[in-house]
C-alpha cells in the first residue's frame, strides 16, 4: 500500500467506460468492491452520421464518426466530478483503467494529437475518428473476404470465415483509397482505447486484444502476408505501418499520469494507468466470470457476446477467437448483434413521438402478450448482422403483419428478434462443440428490460443472471486500474475480490420455451433464406436506397 493510500485509509481506482453516446466514470473501492460514485458525461456531438460539425458537409451513407474532444471532456469533467461525489481524497486514487467501443479508430500525428483536431485537417471528414458502426467500408470488407477465400487464407477461420466492415483493415484501406493525403499525414492509425491511454500517460502502446480481434493479428501466427493485402489492393504493401507490430497484453501497466493531465484532474502523478481495453471484453472479469461454459452478454446499443475456453476451436460465424484476448490463459471468443437498443429507439422514436416514457409503456404492454400471440417474427438486422453472418448490408424485416397488428405487438416481436438472434449465436457455439450452461448479462437493457431477459431465458432454455451493478464495463476498467497499481497479485485475485452480487435471475418457462421453439424454427429458416441463399434481395434494396440518396 502506498503512503498516500495509507493516509486516506482507502485504495480506490477510477474506471472510465467510453460508450457510443456518452462516457461513464466510476470510482471503485478496491478493498470493499463498493462503487462509490458515478459521473456520466454525454458527448456533445454524439454519433456524427449526418453532417460534419465544422462544415455542415453531408456525410455519405453508412458513415459514423466521433469527436475526440468529446472523449477528453469525459475525462476532464467526469473524473473530478466522480472523485468529488465519492467524498474521498484525491490521494486515495491509485489507478485508472479505460475501456472503449471497438473498432473505433483514428488517424493521429507523431505527437499523438488526432488529425481532426488540427486546423489543417478539421474540415476533412477522413481525418475524424471512425466509430465502430461506421459501415461504409463494407465494399472493402467484401473484397478482403473474396481474396482471402480465393487464396485459401488459413487465418480467416479465426474470424468465423468473414472479415467485418467494422474492423481495422476495412476502415484503414477505405482511408487509403479515399484520401491518400490524410493517410500519409497520419503517423499512426490507432484504436481509440489505445489513444486515450497515450493521452493520459504519454505511453504509445497498442493492446494485444484489439490487434487480435479487430486487426487480424495472432500471437502465434502474426499478420496475414503482404502478398494477401496486395492481391486485394495492389500498392497497399505496408499493412502494419500505421498499426505497428508490437502489442502488450491487457492487465498490464502502461505507465502513470502525465504531469499536465494529473494537474488538470487534481490527481497525483503516481496514479497508474492500465493498458486500454474494450467495453465488451472488460465485462467478463468484472462479472466474476472466469470459466468455460458461461456466456456473457453486454446488452445495450448493440450486443457483444463473449465466451472463454481452454482450447482454440475455429468455428464459423464468430467475430474472432484470440489467445489471452479476454482472460489470460484462455482463448476468448466474440460474437454479437449489431442493432439492439438503437433498434428499439428507432421504433419508439418513429411510433411514439413525444410520448412520455414510451419504453416503459411499450415494455408493459408487450409483457401482457403471450408467447407466439403476435403472429409475427422479426429479423433484428436494422444495422446489418454481426454474427453469425457478418454482413453489414443486410437489413431488418418483420413478417406476419396484418390489419390486426398493433404497435405493442410489433415492439414485442422486436424484443423476440433480439432473443432469437441471441439463440442463433448460442446454437452456433454449441453445434461446434462448445457447451454453454448459463448466461450472465449486463448493460442498460439487461437492467431496464426484465421482459427482454426473460425472453432470452425462454428462447434458449438457459438461466440468465444479471449483475447488481449498472456500471459493469466501468467497474471492469477500474479493476484493471487497480491491477496496474499493484493492488492485486494477478487478474484472478482481482476477479475474486471484486465479483459483484447477482441482482436478478431469470429461469426459463417450459411452456414458453415450447412455443418459442416453433417460432424460432420459422425464424431460423428466414435467417438462412434472407441472410444467405437470397441475401441479394436485401442487398439490392439497400443498394437502390444508397443510389437514390447519392443522387
Amino acid at each position: 500500500m502506498s503512503a498516500s493510500s495509507e493516509t486516506t485509509g482507502r485504495r480506490c481506482s477510477v474506471g472510465i467506460d467510453f460508450g457510443t453516446e456518452s462516457g461513464r466514470v466510476l470510482v471503485l473501492d478496491l478493498d470493499s468492491g463498493e462503487e462509490l460514485a458515478v459521473a456520466i458525461v454525454p458527448y456533445r456531438s454524439a454519433v456524427i452520421d449526418r453532417e460534419l460539425p465544422v462544415t455542415g458537409e453531408r456525410l455519405p451513407h453508412d458513415w459514423a464518426l466521433q469527436d475526440p474532444d468529446d472523449w477528453r471532456e469525459v475525462i476532464l469533467r467526469g473524473v473530478p466530478e466522480a472523485v468529488g461525489k465519492a467524498g474521498i481524497a484525491p490521494s486515495a486514487i491509485v489507478g485508472i483503467g479505460i475501456d472503449f467501443t471497438s473498432c473505433t479508430v483514428l488517424p493521429v500525428g507523431s505527437d499523438g494529437e488526432p488529425l481532426c483536431c488540427s486546423e489543417r485537417w478539421r474540415a476533412n471528414r477522413n481525418a475524424w475518428p471512425k466509430l465502430w458502426k461506421h459501415h461504409a467500408a463494407q465494399p472493402v470488407a467484401d473484397r478482403l473476404n473474396e481474396v482471402a477465400l480465393e487464396r485459401g487464407e488459413p487465418w480467416l477461420a479465426r474470424y468465423g470465415g468473414r472479415i467485418s466492415s467494422e474492423w481495422y483493415y476495412p476502415k484503414l484501406i477505405e482511408l487509403w483509397l479515399d484520401d491518400r493525403d490524410v493517410y500519409d499525414a497520419a503517423d499512426a492509425y490507432v484504436e481509440a482505447t489505445d489513444w486515450i491511454v497515450w493521452w493520459l500517460s504519454g505511453a504509445r502502446l497498442r493492446n494485444a486484444s484489439t490487434a487480435g480481434f479487430k486487426a487480424l493479428w495472432s500471437p502465434d501466427e502474426g499478420f496475414p502476408s503482404v502478398d494477401y493485402f496486395t492481391a486485394a489492393y495492389p500498392g497497399f504493401d505496408a499493412p502494419t505501418e500505421k498499426l505497428g507490430t508490437e502489442f502488450v497484453p491487457i492487465g498490464t501497466r502502461a505507465g502513470t499520469l502525465r504531469p499536465s493531465v494529473a494537474k488538470r484532474l487534481g490527481l497525483p502523478e503516481s496514479v497508474a494507468v492500465a493498458v486500454g481495453n474494450v467495453d465488451a471484453w472488460v465485462t467478463v472479469p468484472a462479472l466474476g466470470v472466469d470459466e468455460a461454459g458461461a456466456y456473457v452478454m453486454v446488452v445495450g446499443t448493440s450486443i457483444c457476446d463473449m465466451v472463454v475456453h481452454p482450447k482454440e476451436i475455429r468455428l464459423p460465424g464468430i467475430t474472432g477467437v484470440v489467445r489471452d484476448g479476454v482472460l489470460p490463459g484462455l482463448y476468448g471468443y466474440e460474437a454479437g448483434q449489431v442493432a439492439v437498443g438503437d433498434m428499439l429507439a428507432w421504433f419508439v422514436g418513429t411510433v411514439a413521438g413525444d410520448a412520455e416514457d414510451p419504453f416503459t409503456a411499450y415494455e408493459g404492454a408487450a409483457a401482457r402478450i403471450a408467447p407466439g400471440a403476435t403472429g409475427l417474427v422479426a429479423l433484428d438486422w436494422w444495422n446489418g448482422n454481426r454474427a453469425i453472418l457478418a454482413d453489414a448490408d443486410l437489413s431488418g424485416a418483420i413478417l406476419g403483419l396484418g390489419l390486426h397488428s398493433s404497435p405493442s405487438e410489433i415492439y414485442r416481436a422486436l424484443l423476440e428478434s433480439i432473443a432469437f438472434g441471441n439463440r442463433r449465436i448460442i446454437d452456433n457455439f454449441e453445434e461446434n462443440g462448445m457447451a454453454l450452461h448459463r448466461i450472465v448479462a449486463c448493460g442498460g437493457i439487461a437492467e431496464k428490460s426484465p421482459l427482454t431477459m426473460q425472453l432470452v431465458a425462454d428462447t434458449t432454455g438457459l438461466k440468465v443472471s444479471v449483475a447488481a451493478s449498472s456500471e459493469i464495463p466501468a467497474r471492469g476498467s477500474a479493476l484493471f486500474g487497480g491491477l496496474a497499481a499493484g493492488a492485486f497479485t494477478d487478474l484472478g485475485a482481482a476477479v475474486a475480490a471484486l465479483k459483484p452480487e447477482i441482482a436478478r435471475t431469470y429461469t426459463p418457462d417450459d411452456a414458453a420455451k415450447r412455443t418459442y421453439d416453433r417460432v424460432y424454427a420459422i425464424y431460423r429458416e428466414l435467417y438462412e433464406v434472407l441472410g444467405r441463399s437470397r441475401s441479394e434481395w436485401l442487398h439490392g434494396l439497400k443498394r437502390i436506397r444508397t443510389e437514390q440518396h447519392a443522387g
